[in-house]
């Protein structure tokens, strides 16, 4: 199948880039970029040279990618509100579209709304994407050509979650989510805030109380309950280049057994090569999992506060983004899941 990144210059883009490359299936005739349209991808991302294939980056406009007949997927790696004015044509015109960014991830138009400060400028289609999550979501390109490829800190609180509140083996009230995120969430642009000697030997929190991906976690935990979940979601920017690690406070439903917690991941997770559950006293770490789509989970007990404490890690930039968009393109494709993915 041939392929085109569009806004491939961004920390997610240059990572499907490399992916794709890499991908013994499929053919990346495209990659798009404004700023560094006509310029080779080996100038741009040194690491690949010698496998670039003398591909180029172009500014085309979304008229002439709309037409273009010799490609069928088309990922978005834009920014929300940008990523809808790509998507509609390119749907329109019956090309397949995996999006990195937050337009169409949610299901309600007005949550979008409460959420990114602006209407929706496609709720029609906000029903009939697919959120790609393919540990919980079945994908299909017959179910929809569209796949919402979900955000970084979501991904860290909603796999271990999603299960546990389906089967009723955590309360659903007083949820604590803290997660700490390596900069390269922030993007790839320029910011006071992101310098160097801003971010270095420094972490703070921002985005509170109400970070815009708390809609999409607290959407899809509802999902899993059948009603209204509702958490207290705290994020930090960390010293550190890329990853997530993710700490989460439950109350039990009924006696603590941690023995109930590793089973119902371990039967709800069977045969996903990309959710790792930990032994009892080991704990995910960052650097483990960092240039990995892999999750990492862990689950302890605490006896005093009648509370589990589960924690995750992950790439942001892999299991957060590019990997899991290529995961759940493998899967619609007919490909062995893991196809491509480190």
């Amino acid at each position: 199948m041939n392929a085109t990144i569009i806004g491939a210059s961004g920390y997610s883009g240059r990572e499907l880039v490399s992916l794709l490359l890499n991908h013994t299936k499929i053919n990346l005739v495209g990659v798009t970029s404004r700023s560094f349209s006509g310029q080779t991808v080996e100038s741009q991302i040194p690491h690949l040279r010698g496998k670039a294939n003398g591909l180029t980056f172009s500014n085309p406009s979304i008229e002439d990618l709309s037409k273009n007949q010799d490609c069928d997927l088309f990922f978005l790696a834009l920014p929300h509100g940008t990523a809808s004015s790509y998507a509609i044509p390119l749907l329109d015109a019956g090309k397949k579209v995996i999006d990195l960014s937050a337009d169409f991830r949610l299901n309600s138009p007005d949550c979008y709304e409460e959420f990114y400060g602006s209407p929706h400028p496609a709720p029609q289609w906000l029903e009939r994407a697919a959120y790609g999550l393919p540990e919980i979501h079945s994908l299909s390109w017959d179910n929809s050509p569209l796949i919402a490829s979900p955000g970084c800190y979501p991904t860290s609180i909603i796999i271990p979650l999603f299960p546990l509140l389906q089967n009723d083996l955590i309360n659903p009230n007083n949820i604590i989510a803290n997660s700490m995120s390596g900069v390269s969430g922030a993007g790839r642009n320029a910011s006071e805030k992101l310098l160097f000697c801003e971010r270095n030997e420094s972490a703070c929190a921002y985005g509170l109380p109400k970070h815009r991906h708390l809609s999409e976690i607290e959407e899809q935990l509802s999902l899993a309950l059948g009603e209204d979940v509702i958490i207290s979601f705290h994020p930090h920017l960390a010293p550190m280049n890329r990853g997530i690690c993710s700490t989460i406070s439950v109350l039990a439903n009924g006696k603590l057994c941690r023995d109930n917690i590793w089973a119902c991941w371990n039967d709800f997770y069977k045969g996903r090569k990309f959710v790792h559950l930990l032994q009892e006293g080991e704990f995910p770490d960052v650097s483990h999992v960092v240039r990995t789509n892999r999750v990492d989970l862990s689950v302890s007990e605490d006896s005093r506060t009648g509370r589990y404490i589960i924690c995750t890690a992950e790439d942001n930039l892999l299991k957060g983004a590019g990997g899991q968009a290529v995961q759940s393109m493998n899967i619609c494709q007919g490909y062995d899941e893991g196809e491509g993915l480190p």
